[in-house]
């Protein structure tokens, strides 16, 4: 007979997919959105306000069957800096990994400027980081320079 420790909660653990771990706890939806994850059809856990000695509170996402590109790794850098994937197969870690801020981001956000080219013909945004804590980037068209960053759709 198995005894299970009642201050612990048990999740599966994944055969083949990514965790993200060292979420912040108010960004762990906005990841789930912006991947895409909301959708999914496979398995996907989430959890939010988790004991972390690092963080003090952090969220992880779990997701079965995926693997992650580097545009996505980008987004998750962009809301969740400090963030780590960890690639499961067969049950074993394969590959651990934290995300970085890159030094320029196109197509995956929209400029804040209304006047800008961008938000009035179908051209792809470039942006440039220029400075990472906090974040803050500039339109490579109308060179606004801004720290709110909105994902396009």
């Amino acid at each position: 007979m198995t005894t299970i420790n009642k201050r612990e909660l048990i999740v599966s653990a994944i055969e083949n997919g990514t965790v993200i771990d060292h979420i912040p706890v108010t960004t762990v939806l906005m990841v789930l959105n912006i991947l895409g994850l909301n959708n999914y059809e496979d398995e996907v856990l989430i959890g939010i306000n988790l004991d972390s000695k690092k963080y003090g509170k952090k969220g992880i996402i779990k997701v079965r069957s995926k693997y992650f590109e580097q545009h996505d790794l980008n987004k998750i850098a962009l809301v969740a800096p400090n963030a780590t994937l960890i690639v499961i197969k067969n049950y074993e870690v394969v590959e651990k990994k934290s995300v970085q801020i890159p030094d320029k981001i196109d197509e995956i956000l929209k400029c804040i400027n209304p006047n800008c080219i961008t938000n009035k013909e179908a051209i792809k945004t470039q942006f440039t980081v220029i400075g990472k804590d906090p974040l803050k980037i500039q339109c490579h068209y109308c060179e606004k320079s801004m720290t709110n960053i909105r994902f396009a759709e």
